[in-house]
């Protein structure tokens, strides 16, 4: 991804340090956030200092790296395996590298899982940006871009992908309450040079109603073996209001994200956040500095779940690095 002119990925890793985008600070301030431990590298993950699913992924995999070069592999499987329950990369990344892990080669292993990841997400925006047409309307919501991904990213790829070739269209950023993440997307797209403006969350049914979107494409954290999705909070009010004002809905996941062992979204887990999220923004203030402000009540008690499930039937199609399948097909996927 380009950040100020210069080529980045969200995470990686250098003499044995995971390096990598501190998503906590975006986009008021630019750091890297350096782990030079499996135990830091858990904690990042569960902190969201790293977030999105192929994001997390490949952190949870340089992690794994540094759990075996420091000879507490089951440790390392252990605590990392803990951080982010809903995410299927995270569980698919511990997999990969035990399966490929032969006693030397743990920098390698997690080095190659995070360049095939980054392949991944860009064969989606092969695919996906046939689906993004001249002067489009498109929304999105949560961040599904490079930031949430190794490079590319899942939602965002297509769009870069369209953006590189000369086409133009705009973007509808949903701000993503309660961590905001649209802002990362919004953030994302300018520094691509992407026309885009940030939409509070409750504005989207207004502006499908009004006729102002033509295609809504999110992301995922995991996708069931019937076509069900689990993605952001929020993303499910966005599907049925697509579909009630006769709007395309799509997920762009890499195979990565499917879990064919999860029958249905039923059998998904819902990670549930604390309530600090809820209670406290973070923002830049009259002075200048960043700072954290409590916008609810003394005494509030909040609910907190980080994901919700959108059911297949909501869902035009699913845009993969294999192509774009039909939800009810997922279990045909060869390439999975």
């Amino acid at each position: 991804m380009k950040i100020r002119g210069r080529d980045y990925r969200s995470v990686w890793m250098e003499e044995g340090v995971v390096r990598m985008i501190d998503q906590t600070l975006l986009p008021f301030d630019f750091r890297i956030n350096d782990c030079g431990s499996f135990i830091e590298t858990a904690e990042a993950i569960r902190t969201m200092v790293v977030r999105g699913a192929p994001a997390i992924g490949a952190a949870a995999c340089y992690g794994m790296a540094q759990a075996a070069l420091a000879g507490k592999l089951n440790e390392g499987e252990r605590v990392i395996s803990k951080t982010r329950p809903t995410a299927r990369d995270l569980f698919d990344a511990i997999e990969y590298f035990k399966k490929k892990f032969v006693g030397s080669n743990a920098v390698e292993v997690a080095c190659a899982y995070a360049d095939e990841s980054a392949e991944r997400c860009r064969m989606i925006g092969v695919h996906g940006e046939k689906l993004i047409k001249e002067d489009m309307r498109i929304l999105t919501h949560c961040n599904a871009g490079a930031l949430a991904c190794v490079d590319w990213g899942t939602a965002l790829a297509p769009m870069r992908m369209a953006h590189y070739r000369k086409r133009k269209f705009f973007v509808w950023a949903d701000e993503t309450r309660p961590r905001l993440q649209g802002m990362l997307t919004s953030w994302e797209l300018s520094e691509e040079g992407i026309e885009n403006k940030v939409i509070a969350d409750n504005a989207s049914g207004y502006l499908m109603k009004e006729g102002l979107v033509d295609l809504v494409v999110v992301g995922a954290d995991r996708v069931a073996g019937n076509g069900d999705v689990a993605n952001k909070i929020g993303t499910y009010e966005k599907a049925v209001l697509a579909k009630e004002n006769g709007i395309p809905f799509y997920v762009a996941s890499p195979s990565t994200t499917f879990d064919l062992a999860c029958a249905s979204g039923k059998d998904i887990e819902i990670e549930d956040r604390g309530s600090e999220e809820v209670e406290f923004v973070k923002g830049i203030g009259s002075d200048g500095r960043l700072s954290r402000v409590k916008v609810s009540p003394v005494g509030c008690r909040v609910e907190n779940p980080a994901f919700d499930v959108t059911p297949a039937g909501y869902i035009k199609g699913i845009i993969t690095e294999g192509g774009v399948v039909k939800p009810g097909k997922v279990k045909d996927m060869k390439f999975i």
